[in-house]
Parts: C-alpha cells; structure tokens; sequence
C-alpha cells in the first residue's frame, strides 16, 4: 500500500483525491444519511465548517507578510489578471455550444471553476519544486483568496438565474460576509496573537479542511443522484468533460507562459505565474458552492468539473513542476 501510494504521489495523486472518488461511489450506494435532517444533519455540520475553514485560514494570514509581497506589482496583477478574468472570459466564449442543448448545468459548473481564486497550498508545493519565487506564491495564492470571496458570486450570479430558476443577490451576499468574509477578517484580526499557534497545527487544520469538503462533496452528490441528475449523461459525455478540463488548464497554462515572457519576468517569477494563474482551488470551491447554490440539487453536477480539474491540475502540474527542476539541475 505504501508502495502504491508512493507512486499516485509522484504521479500528482493522493489520498484526498482518492477519498473524494470515495465520497462519491458512497453518495451513489449510499445517499440516505447525506439526506437525514433530524437531529442534526451533516449538511448544518458541513455549513458551520465552512466557517471555521475561513477562521483558519485568517489566521494563518500576517497582514506584515502581505504589504512586504506587494512590491512584484506587475507580476500580481498578471497572475490575479489571468485567475479572475482571462479564466472565466475562455469558457465564457463556448457558452453558445451549451446552452439549449441539455448541458447548460455542465457549463455552469465549468465557469464556476473558471471564476475561482488559484489554490494556496498546491501552488506554493509546485512553485517550490521547480525552483520559482515561492515568497511570490504565498502572496499571490493568499490574495487570490480574498478577491475570490468577491469576484467569484460577482461572475457566477451572472449566470445562477439562467440556470437555477432563481438568484437571491441579498440573501447570497449575506451569507457570504456572515459565512466566508467575516471569519476571514477575524482570523487576520487575531493572527498576532494565535498565527504561530495555528501555523504549528496547519497539518491537523488541513484535515479538518479535508474533512468539510468531503462532507459537502458527499451531501452534495447524495442529493443530485436521489434526484437521477446524472442519467442523462452517458460515459462518452463525461469522458468529453474530462477533455475539455485537461484542454482547459493546458490552454492557459500556456497563455499564462506566453504573457510571462512578453512582460519580461524572470524563470523564477514566469514560474511562479505559470503554476498560480492556471490553478483553482477546491477548498474555495466546495465551501462557496454550499452558499452559492444553498438548498440546490444541483450542486452535485456543479461540482462535477471542479474535480475533475483538481485531479488533473495536480497531475499535470506535478510533471511539469518535476521537469522544470530536472532542467535546472542539468
């Protein structure tokens, strides 16, 4: 077993990523505790999670740390650029191919991901392997997250109504400063006195972390497959999906290196750019699809691009991240 472990890690896979296929074949057999409501269901306990997640990850952020990061402006701004606008704009323009035709959820879900900040902890482990800037990552990972929590519900109401019936703006952005922004602001707030403490435990809040976004990915999944929302898509379709996410990150990875070069940055800052502008996050993911699409069966479909992406971002760019350091050594 750890033989086999040993090997998905170099290959970019984990555990997580095997526990969330986990989830998922058990929301299939097994959806009815996912549906449970009394005493206390696990959709309440995922919700307050939500919470908690952003508490901590507050206190892991030093405001000292993030004013010395602000001094590579023009590499900020390409990553931050081509993570909350370049990103979404490129599956924005294949909308016309989805929509009336039965695949508009696929879509929505596809552009969730797309509006998404870039992922802290992956990033920086890449950015570290191939030898790039990692005080750049941190910065550019950590910021990503605080626009996210604006810039995301900004571009995914665009489309909510359209394809859920329905857009409650207040009670959404309500929900979003009592559930997201609020505890991120008190978790800056108190990182002087409990940052170190929180930086000491970050292996035990990550499994916490790990354990909401189960929890949501398994609630989820239960509700969309009692309500039979994946029948109408067969393997081929689904195979498709899976294409078009690894077409997806290598387009802007891509574009991503084209702009690093016509900028001028240096490897170590291009390296950077590469891997924290073509990254999403599925923390951020899961825990805003509990408040963007509250009370939807839909979640589940919704999700559906999100991890496949997850998946092959880490595939992909553990290669990639494992060939660039090779270079540098030879």
């Amino acid at each position: 077993m750890k033989k086999l472990l040993k090997v998905l890690s170099k290959a970019g896979l984990d555990g997580f990523l095997l526990m969330i296929a986990t989830m998922i074949l058990l929301a299939y057999f097994l959806p009815q505790p996912g549906m449970v409501k009394e005493p206390v269901s696990l959709e309440e306990i995922a919700n307050a999670g939500v919470s908690f997640i952003f508490l901590f990850y507050g206190l892991r952020l030093s405001v000292e740390k993030l004013k010395s990061g602000l001094a590579n402006w023009k590499m900020h701004i390409v990553v931050q650029l081509t993570t909350f606008l370049f990103f979404p704009l490129i599956v924005l323009a294949f909308r016309p191919l989805f929509v009336n035709n039965g695949f508009e959820l696929l879509w929505l879900g596809v552009f969730f991901l797309a509006a998404l900040p870039s992922t802290v902890s992956s990033s920086v482990v890449m950015v570290s392997i191939a030898r790039g800037n990692i005080s750049a990552a941190i910065f550019n990972a950590s910021i990503s997250s605080l626009i996210g929590v604006v810039v995301t519900p900004l571009w995914v109401g665009l489309f909510i109504a359209s394809a859920t019936g329905g857009f409650d703006a207040t009670d959404i952005f309500i929900k979003l400063i009592l559930q997201v922004l609020l505890p991120v602001i008190i978790g800056i707030s108190l990182n002087s006195r409990f940052g170190t403490i929180a930086e000491k435990y970050k292996k035990q809040l990550k499994y916490f972390d790990q354990g909401i976004i189960l929890t949501i990915i398994y609630t989820s999944f239960c509700k969309s497959f009692s309500q039979h929302l994946f029948e109408g898509f067969t393997a081929l379709e689904l195979a498709g999906l899976t294409t078009g996410m690894m077409a997806l990150f290598f387009a802007v990875f891509l574009c991503v290196g084209l702009f690093s070069r016509l900028f001028g940055f240096s490897d170590e800052d291009r390296i950077t750019v590469l891997f924290c502008g073509s990254k999403k996050s599925l923390v951020h993911g899961t825990v805003m699809s509990k408040v963007l699409f509250q009370h939807s069966s839909i979640t589940g479909i919704v999700l559906l691009p999100l991890m496949l992406y997850h998946a092959l971002q880490l595939i992909a760019a553990s290669i990639i991240a494992q060939r660039m350091a090779r270079r540098k050594e030879e």
